[in-house]
C-alpha cells in the first residue's frame, strides 16, 4: 500500500468523495469541519509539549480552543491572509447562525466561526501546511508558547 500524503487522502482512499466544488460548501459546514481541524492541531501541540495528567492538557487546550481565543487568532492573521483566504474567512464570519456559545461575545463568536471556516477550507483543499503556517504565525504574534 502506498504512503498517503494526508488524512484526507486516507479517508478518500476508502470512501471516495462525490465530485463537488469545495467553494459551494456553506461557510457553516466549513466551520463545522474547521472546528475539528483547529482543535486537533492544538491538541497535538499540547499533547507533545505539556506534562502531567490529561486534565492539564484539557485545561490548556480549552484556553486556546474557544471563541475568544480563536477570535484573537483570527485578528492576528488578517494581514497574512490571501484574497481567497480573506473571502472564506469573511463568509464564515458573516454566516447566519442560530446560536452563540454561552460564554462568547457575538463578535468573538463570528470571528471564531470565520477562522474555523478557513481551517475547514484549507483542510479540504489539502493545504494543511498553510494551516500550520497560519497557526504558528498567530501563536508567535500573540507570544503563545507551548
Amino acid at each position: 500500500m502506498k504512503k498517503s500524503n494526508s488524512l484526507l487522502d486516507e479517508i478518500h482512499a476508502f470512501f471516495p468523495p462525490k465530485p463537488k466544488d469545495i467553494r459551494t460548501y456553506s461557510p457553516l459546514k466549513l466551520a463545522y469541519l474547521g472546528d475539528a481541524v483547529f482543535e486537533i492541531m492544538i491538541r497535538t501541540l499540547i499533547m507533545e509539549r505539556t506534562e502531567g495528567p490529561v486534565k492539564n492538557l484539557h485545561k490548556r487546550s480549552s484556553s486556546l480552543v474557544n471563541a475568544g481565543a480563536q477570535a484573537d487568532f483570527a485578528s492576528a492573521l488578517q494581514q497574512m491572509l490571501t484574497a481567497e483566504e480573506k473571502e472564506i474567512f469573511r463568509r464564515g464570519r458573516n454566516a447566519k447562525t442560530s446560536s452563540v456559545a454561552k460564554h462568547a461575545d457575538i463578535l468573538d463568536y463570528r470571528n471564531a466561526t470565520g477562522l474555523e471556516a478557513l481551517f475547514g477550507y484549507l483542510y479540504l483543499t489539502g493545504r494543511m501546511e498553510r494551516a500550520a503556517e497560519l497557526l504558528y504565525s498567530a501563536m508567535e504574534y500573540q507570544n503563545i508558547l507551548l
